[in-house]
């Protein structure tokens, strides 16, 4: 599905990311962890193709196109989606506008979907304005369901959601990636950063990443890492340096 090759990232002509290899099959769930500024959402804004990275060296390889230097809405059409941690108010673009436009017109599937989020008196409102912390997400999240991504990347999917919306966030999210399908039958992916670990809650991770200071630093089981985060914090990542 991903891969990341000798990846080097410039952002504002300085070096924020280095060395990056990653590799995301298909049907995987990759989980990035690490503390503020290490890089993780630079990370994920340059494998979309924003401009405000600048890509000095490697290569990023999606369902075996090289995506390198290709558009955003190119990107998007092959099939990538993200939710952003703090995305924008768009004030005169109706949600349902957007979503009926994303659909093809498949305005009965907009609306059974944006029930199910708890999003259908939202239909007819800006984008994110005067939207709690819940319902961007949720709005996010229901963005992305009427997209249908093959790999799917969200920026700290738990930022301002409350645990009642958690609960319905975190199982959408789990659809988004098939997680409600048998292992075998599973064709899409996602990179999801978390600082919390509530995630896990939700969705039962392949594999784990902890980020510091541009560059990955140990890879292994989500569970175990998050659990040693906990308990001893970055530091022992830093000390530690397992690939």
């Amino acid at each position: 599905m991903l891969e990341i090759q000798d990846l080097h990232i410039e952002v504002e002509g300085r070096e924020v990311l280095h060395d990056i290899n990653l590799t995301i099959r298909e049907g995987e769930t990759h989980v990035l962890m690490g503390p503020n500024g290490s890089g993780k959402t630079t990370l994920l804004r340059a494998i979309m193709g924003f401009g405000s990275s600048r890509i000095t060296e490697g290569s990023i390889i999606f369902k075996g196109h090289d995506i390198t230097n290709v558009s955003i809405h190119e990107r998007a059409r092959l099939g990538m989606g993200l939710l952003f941690q703090r995305p924008p108010t768009i004030s005169g673009l109706k949600l349902g506008k957007l979503l009926n436009v994303t659909s093809g017109g498949d305005t009965s599937r907009v609306e059974e979907y944006a029930r199910h989020m708890h999003m259908d008196t939202f239909l007819e409102r800006d984008i994110n304005k005067g939207f709690s912390g819940g319902e961007i997400k949720r709005s996010e999240v229901l963005q992305l369901m009427i997209q249908e991504p093959d790999f799917v990347m969200l920026d700290e999917p738990e930022s301002g959601v409350d645990l009642e919306n958690m609960a319905l966030v975190g199982d959408a999210i789990a659809g988004l990636v098939e997680k409600d399908q048998h292992i075998i039958n599973r064709k899409k992916s996602g990179l999801i950063i978390t600082h919390t670990g509530y995630i896990l809650d939700y969705i039962d991770a392949d594999y784990g990443h902890v980020m510091c200071d541009g560059s990955f630093r140990c890879h292994g089981n989500p569970r175990e890492i998050l659990k040693m985060i906990q308990t001893k914090g970055y530091k022992e990542c830093i000390a530690c340096q397992r690939v």
